[in-house]
């Protein structure tokens, strides 16, 4: 059930607004899609988030969760593959870092909240 409260995106990946989960029909949920144009354009839902318009159920809502964005600096020693817990900067990894460090890499993390579990 769509919660008006709550986040969307098309399934495609396009941003949403939900105006209303209350309308009358078929479609009782009604909100605007941004398909990256700058123009925003009216749609409506089912209830589930289904939509009429398109077949491969791209323009279907799916909940938006949170983004997580780290950097974090990671040491890398030699012969046992062992990989420390990520440091905030590269300072902290090296004031961690034993004799069989080989590498400290800057790590990039880019992801959607619960993705992974």
């Amino acid at each position: 059930m769509i919660d008006i409260n709550k986040k969307y995106r098309t399934r495609d990946g396009h941003e949403v607004r939900i105006y209303a989960t209350d309308g009358y029909g078929p479609y009782s949920v009604h909100g605007a899609v941004e398909p990256k144009t700058g123009v925003w354009i009216l749609e409506s839902w089912t209830t589930n988030g289904k939509t009429s318009c398109e077949v491969d159920g791209s323009s279907d809502l799916v909940e938006a969760k949170p983004r997580i964005k780290r950097k974090c600096f990671m040491n890398i020693h030699k012969d046992d593959g062992l990989i420390s817990w990520g440091h905030k900067t590269k300072e902290q990894a090296d004031q961690n870092s034993g004799p069989a460090r080989i590498a400290c890499v800057e790590i990039e993390i880019d992801c959607e909240e619960g993705e992974g579990l």
